[in-house]
């Protein structure tokens, strides 16, 4: 080649296919590349500017406590339900199978797997902060092509080559994307962590409810066979009047016709009781006839005093509304790190090992091979893949409120109802009580006169009639005050301690307040 042609060629040195070197001059393309790399930046600008947030943002809010009515309530008079609430019942039997449930439930060790299922997605987010090392090894044998990248001796021949490398990369997270992604992972584990708590207060009140209804159901059975004997008693007294001509075959066809129907609501009574046991024993993981022999009483209860106003730390109080309350902050923390994607990523990557063609010289000098650099990533144009992904995870954080608010609505309507309820059967077993008493009087009062010849048999039977129904009815009401107290204490969050409220959701809840 000729010394004038060389002037032609670019500034920078070159190789022809020789491997000769070729002087280079200068010339004009400098400016028009110049020119290229500013149309082709001016072009990346445009497109990473179509590549924005603008107009994405979650647009619910979380309810404020006033708006569902428990802001002004008192606190003062809300005793500390424990998380053993169920001790203060004072029945040896309903702990112990309160405890058991809570051991064995097939429902709470799948939480308790949610949980940690939850815990290693957190730990997974963490890792991914840190810087990352690998290291690997590969052998292979190969024909190497005769127009390839090699020379000869090396081109047309079949070589072993070698590569023993560490490699390492740190991502800076210089828009806090991995943080974010992190945040979210500790609002999913403490989501998980409270629907276990919300698990366990729902089994141990199912536990209490299902055994009250087995008292319940003990205590009508009681007064079931009280009547059937009491009923027994009075046909002995019709046949005595019977054969002294007093009464006639009416009257003791009447006595006869109620000992079948007393009968009757007896065996009824065992099959509801057998089924409640069968149910107390699947639920504390036990054989289903485990219980057979239990007859829990009344008696054996003690009964425990309760709020009568809606507390104002109701929100504090229940694990599902603390999980609705950490699936906010992880929804939260989604958006940011969607939003985050939209930002260049920068990656610090490295290597260092070894490397040739033939396996005896991977460990000689000059086998070596390393380097080490940035990587940065920018979004220019993707087709709305981040901007729909971005829209996703904000209608996620909306979904996360409005459940949360939901969740609210559904705990202040659980409580006033249970306080409601708890007040009204206060005042329906003071009236059922003087009613009772009644009834019990003018049936004893018809009797003696039925023996006296003074009364018939009739005012008799209506006066027994009464009498059986406000023993059911003040059974039933018992039970009812028992297990609107359970009922209360699991709509008051049944002993569970929420932990610090997180600080995005505090602050967003005070910019909801009016």
């Amino acid at each position: 080649m000729k010394a004038e042609h060389a002037l032609e060629m670019p500034m920078s040195a070159v190789d022809d296919d020789c491997g000769r070197p070729i002087d280079c001059a200068k010339r004009r393309l400098p400016t028009v590349a110049a020119f290229v790399i500013a149309l082709a930046s001016s072009i990346v600008l445009t497109l990473a500017g179509c590549v924005s947030t603008e107009g994405i943002a979650s647009q619910a809010k979380p309810i404020a406590a006033s708006t569902v009515g428990i802001a002004d309530a008192a606190t003062a008079s809300m005793p500390a339900i424990a998380p053993d609430w169920w001790a203060a019942f004072g029945d040896p039997t309903l702990t112990a199978l309160i405890e058991r449930s809570l051991a064995d439930s097939p429902s709470l060790k799948a939480a308790q797997a949610r949980l940690a299922r939850a815990g290693a997605n957190v730990g997974a987010a963490d890792a991914a902060r840190g810087p990352q090392v690998n290291g690997s090894f590969d052998a292979t044998r190969q024909r190497f092509s005769e127009n390839g990248l090699y020379p000869p001796p090396i081109a047309g021949s079949i070589r072993n080559t070698a590569t023993l490398q560490a490699s390492g990369s740190w991502d800076l997270d210089l828009f806090g994307r991995n943080r974010a992604v992190l945040d979210a992972a500790i609002g999913v584990e403490r989501a998980a962590a409270a629907d276990r708590d919300a698990a366990r207060v729902l089994l141990s009140s199912n536990v209490a409810r299902t055994y009250l209804q087995l008292v319940r159901l003990v205590e009508q059975r009681e007064v079931a066979s009280r009547s059937l004997a009491q009923r027994d008693e009075l046909l002995g007294l019709i046949h005595q009047r019977v054969q002294a001509g007093i009464d006639t075959a009416v009257e003791l066809r009447q006595g006869e016709a109620l000992l079948p129907e007393t009968r009757q609501l007896l065996e009824a009574l065992d099959e509801q009781m057998s089924l409640a046991r069968h149910a107390l024993a699947a639920l504390s993981v036990q054989p289903p006839n485990a219980l057979d022999a239990l007859n829990p009483r009344f008696a054996a209860l003690t009964m425990v005093s309760l709020p009568e106003a809606l507390p104002a730390d109701l929100l504090g109080q229940r694990a599902d509304i603390s999980a609705a309350r950490w699936r906010i902050e992880a929804a939260t923390r989604d958006v940011d790190a969607a939003r985050a994607q939209f930002y260049p990523n920068v990656n610090i990557t490295a290597f260092v090992g070894l490397s040739t063609v033939g396996f005896d010289r991977l460990l000689r000098s000059g086998s070596e091979q390393y380097g080490a650099g940035p990587a940065i990533h920018l979004p220019i144009f993707d087709a709305g893949r981040l901007r729909a992904n971005l829209r996703g995870k904000a209608s996620d954080l909306d979904l996360a409120i409005e459940n949360y608010n939901g969740a609210v609505v559904d705990a202040v309507l659980d409580v006033a109802d249970q306080v409601g309820s708890l007040q009204s059967l206060e005042r329906q077993r003071r009236e059922q009580t003087l009613a009772q008493t009644a009834a019990e009087l003018t049936y004893d009062l018809a009797t003696q006169r039925y023996r006296a010849g003074l009364g018939t048999y009739l005012t008799v039977l209506n006066a027994e009639a009464s009498v059986l129904t406000a023993r059911r009815l003040s059974a039933d009401l018992l039970a009812r005050a028992y297990d609107t107290r359970v009922a209360l204490i699991r709509a008051l969050g049944g002993g569970y301690v929420a932990p610090a409220t997180p600080a995005l959701l505090a602050e967003r809840t005070a910019l909801a307040q009016p």
